[in-house]
């Protein structure tokens, strides 16, 4: 260890410096500093030096150089262990550096930036940051590296409970913390970069790159180990857990498929889900009146289900909720009566979301990944044929936009019955359509006589349609695309009932 006597101080976070300057100063530690940065401290009357007083060479270049000179990278290399390396120091007349404080230009601000142009890019590129961020940490063993505001305060404390020093464990930890910083900040650059000239919306090196944000308690099953990984403030991984127990994998993969289905909508829905499937959808006037109606669908599988809405959730759909056992709940808010109603039950997982959207989707599988961009395919009615002699009617046409959306996010073979605003029966996840037809019906509480059917692929067969017409189904919503689909659309018209094309697949694997 060694008393940290010389710090060099150089943020574009100033969160939380000016303070942290101080009680350095308080510690007996001469400060360094570039810049902005220096000006703010010596505003707030701390005593500072200028790097440009420790080098003899002022900054130039509009700042492009500032701490790129023997004076300071030597001051943080050299090993304080080696004879040579201390020689060499005193003999071109430098002082060693014991802490740098330096977090880096906001890249991804600029890069997020919609039209961002390259000359923008490359400006926000910091070379300074990084090369003092890295000197430091290949020097943990005599120089602190902090790269993070919200470990001003650990350091201070350990340093007044310890004469100024800090531990080498500390300073191991930091050390990594810096080395993850600059290579996730060259990851960040290395992506974008690669999309100011790319081919298509796919990326030639796929980055995979997020701070851990929690440790779960276990995987799909206790026998896995599992971790939340990705950025606070943005959609599932990000959400505000504003109450309940702790978050199990499987919850978040609930949460995500509930969040995700509920933001298709733009009046009041909600959706119930179950292993991430909807065993309800509504979507109505209110908040309250669209849970209703999704909860209607399939009451008994409701229970234990994870619940999206995309309203903040009020009173009336609080008392509503609280009706049923419940595991988690993905809302953009909730009103304070809402948290009132729903706190009485202890172990439910209330998260707040931020809407977000994620620019690829990717799986993992033995040896590698799977990117696609995310299916974000609208229907356009306008565009979609209706291939049968009988023509929907508006009412079925409003039912069959509606299940449509809801199929979108039924694990394939995927077949949704519905009415205008409301899933009466889903039948998810089988080897054949027409057995997700069959179990569609049977899951269903309410009438199928004048529901619609919806069909994330094509009907391979005319069976499909057969038996949808059996439950009561009259109208039908489906791609197209099979080399029977004159067979089945015969037997559509033979049957009396309207189908549509839509021309686009939604199959979820």
């Amino acid at each position: 260890m060694g008393r940290i006597q010389r710090v060099l101080i150089s943020v574009t976070d100033k969160t939380g410096i000016v303070e942290f300057a101080r009680e350095l100063r308080g510690l007996g530690a001469e400060l360094i500093s570039t810049g902005g940065t220096a000006g703010l401290i010596r505003e707030a009357g701390v005593a500072v030096r200028d790097v440009s007083g420790v080098t003899g060479f002022p900054e130039m270049l509009d700042g492009r150089v500032k701490t790129l000179h023997p004076k300071i990278a030597g001051g943080i290399l050299a090993v304080r262990s080696n004879a040579e390396h201390v020689r060499a120091l005193e003999q071109h007349d430098i002082a060693p550096i014991d802490m740098v404080v330096v977090n880096l230009y906001r890249f991804e601000e600029a890069a997020a930036k919609s039209g961002a142009r390259l000359a923008e890019l490359i400006e926000n590129i910091d070379i300074g940051g990084p090369t003092m961020i890295r000197a430091a940490a290949k020097n943990y063993q005599d120089v602190a590296v902090i790269v993070s505001p919200g470990d001003y305060r650990a350091v201070i404390e350990e340093l007044r409970m310890h004469g100024g020093e800090l531990s080498i464990e500390t300073k191991w930890r930091l050390a990594k913390q810096a080395f993850r910083t600059t290579a996730d900040y060259d990851a960040a650059i290395s992506a974008r970069l690669d999309q100011v000239d790319a081919a298509g919306p796919l990326p030639p090196r796929l980055s995979l790159g997020a701070p851990k944000l929690m440790d779960l308690r276990y995987g799909e099953n206790p026998h896995q180990a599992a971790a939340l990984y990705g950025q606070c403030g943005q959609g599932v991984a990000g959400a505000q857990k504003l109450h309940g127990k702790e978050l199990s994998y499987n919850n978040l993969v609930d949460l995500d498929a509930a969040w995700q289905l509920v933001s298709e909508f733009s009046a009041p829905a909600a959706a119930i889900i179950k292993h991430t499937n909807p065993c309800g959808c509504a979507e109505q006037e209110t908040l309250a009146e669209a849970y209703r109606k999704a909860f209607e669908c399939d009451p008994i599988s409701a229970y234990g289900g994870v619940i999206g809405l995309n309203r903040p959730v009020d009173e009336e759909t609080a008392r509503e909720m609280a009706k049923t056992f419940l595991e988690a709940i993905a809302a953009p808010d909730y009103s304070p009566e809402a948290l009132a109603v729903l706190s009485v039950r202890k172990n439910l997982r209330m998260m707040r979301v931020a809407r977000g959207s994620d620019r690829l989707v990717v799986k993992s599988i033995s040896g590698g990944f799977l990117a696609q961009t995310p299916d974000d395919g609208k229907l356009d009615p306008a565009a979609a044929v209706v291939r049968t002699r009988r023509v929907p009617s508006e009412e079925e046409w409003k039912a069959l936009e509606f299940g449509w959306k809801v199929a979108k996010h039924v694990k394939s073979n995927a077949i949704v019955y519905a009415r205008r605003g409301q899933a009466v029966g889903v039948g998810a996840g089988q080897m054949s359509r027409v057995d997700s037809v069959k179990i569609g019906a049977m899951k269903a509480v309410l009438p199928l006589a004048g529901t619609v059917v919806a069909s994330d692929a094509f009907f391979p067969f005319p069976d499909g349609v057969e038996e949808a017409v059996r439950q009561g189904a009259t109208a039908f919503i489906q791609p197209g695309g099979s080399v029977r689909d004159e067979e089945v659309i015969a037997a559509a018209d033979r049957l009396g009932v309207a189908m549509v094309f839509t021309g686009m697949r939604h199959f979820r694997h």
